[in-house]
Parts: structure tokens; C-alpha cells; sequence
């Protein structure tokens, strides 16, 4: 069916439906993990099973619009960034606006070396993200607070670094990421510290990627 051929009507309840699923998804992947049923979903959503295959024909097409989503969310909290006035500041409220909003997503961790993660989308999402955040970085790295080997790529992969970390703890102390993430600023900021090896160059690569 072209979309000349779908009544407004139709196209409108298209619209209607996806919107309802994405964010009935998002509420089930984040409180229940990937393993959560396209049925489930559908339920949550008030449509009926069908309805999601239509839209997403495989879970993994449903979570990279998800992922997507997040991605766009960390971008855009990055560009508002961009200018203000303190670039360390801005640095370390991105990263702490960005393990937050990870730590309240149970199916990020899950996602990683799905793929999902390597929809052209998703990669090419993911990859301007690196972008904005690499600006937040060298602007830091431009005041003489971090050292000087940190990339944009390096923040990205601390947000679920930092993550994964308290991810055991989260039942008993849901803010043990907090903890995890002053750490590795503090190693971020040592600017005495000897060079790292570069990171690789393709962030949140799948794992058969690297078996190779």
C-alpha cells in the first residue's frame, strides 16, 4: 500500500498506534527487560497483537526505535549543553543526566550486542551522538580539567560503563551509580595520569563484531 493510497483517517489511527506502542514498550522494557512479550505490549498499548508486527515486524526493530529514542534524548540534553558557561560543569551534568536516565531502563544493558544496535538508524544516532558530546569534551579539555587523551567516545561508553557497575546493587541502593560515576570523573580529571591506548572506533559494537 503507497502512501498516496492511505486515507488521512488511516494514516492519522498509523500515527496514533505507533505513538501508543513506543511508549507502552518503553514503560515494559524499562520495568521488565527486553524478555517482555510483543503480547504484553500490545495489551499495554490497547491494540491488538497485529498491530505491532505491523509496525515493528521483530522485537528488535521495536527496540531500536526505543533505543533511538534514548539516543535522541542524551543529544539533545548534549547540544544544551554546548555553550554553557562552565565546560566541566556542563561535562559532568551530562554524564550524570545520562547514567540517570540509564539507570532507570532495565532493558539498556540487555540491548547491548542485540541487533538492534546495529540498525543503520541506531549506529548512525549513536555516532552523532559521539559528535556533540566530543564538543562538550574537548571544551573541558580546553579549560585544563580533563586529561587530555579523553574522547567523546569515552563519555558515551562510561554512561553504561557506569551503569553496569551499580547495576548489582540497584534493589538495596538504587543511587549506587552516583557513587561509581564521582569515581571515574575523578579519574577523568587526572590529568597527571599516563596516555591510554586509543579507544576502538566503533562505539557499542556487536559482539560477533569482535569474534571476526
Amino acid at each position: 500500500m503507497t502512501e498516496r493510497a492511505i486515507a488521512p483517517g488511516a494514516r492519522a489511527d498509523m500515527i496514533r498506534n505507533r505513538r501508543l506502542l513506543l511508549a507502552a514498550a518503553t514503560e515494559a522494557f524499562a520495568e521488565g527487560g527486553v524478555d517482555v512479550s510483543m503480547g504484553e505490549i500490545a495489551q499495554r498499548a490497547g491494540v491488538a497483537k497485529g498491530t505491532v508486527f505491523r509496525h515493528f515486524p521483530t522485537k528488535d526493530d521495536l527496540l531500536a526505535a526505543i533505543t533511538l529514542q534514548l539516543v535522541a534524548q542524551l543529544t539533545g540534553a548534549a547540544e544544551r549543553l554546548r555553550t554553557a558557561d562552565d565546560p566541566v560543569t556542563a561535562l559532568r551534568t551530562f554524564m550524570t543526566n545520562g547514567v540517570e536516565v540509564l539507570a532507570a531502563d532495565r532493558a539498556f544493558c540487555e540491548v547491548i550486542g542485540r541487533p538492534s544496535m546495529q540498525h543503520a538508524e541506531v549506529r548512525g544516532a549513536i555516532d552523532r551522538l559521539c559528535g556533540v558530546v566530543e564538543v562538550l569534551t574537548v571544551r573541558a579539555k580546553e579549560q585544563g580539567t580533563i586529561r587530555t587523551d579523553v574522547t567523546g567516545t569515552d563519555i558515551v561508553l562510561l554512561l553504561g560503563g557506569i551503569h553496569q557497575t551499580a547495576l548489582p546493587l540497584l534493589e538495596q541502593d538504587p543511587q549506587a551509580w552516583r557513587r561509581y560515576l564521582a569515581l571515574a570523573f575523578d579519574g577523568l580529571c587526572s590529568t597527571e595520569a599516563a596516555v591510554l591506548p586509543r579507544p576502538p572506533s566503533a562505539p557499542l559494537r556487536d559482539e560477533r563484531d569482535v569474534r571476526r
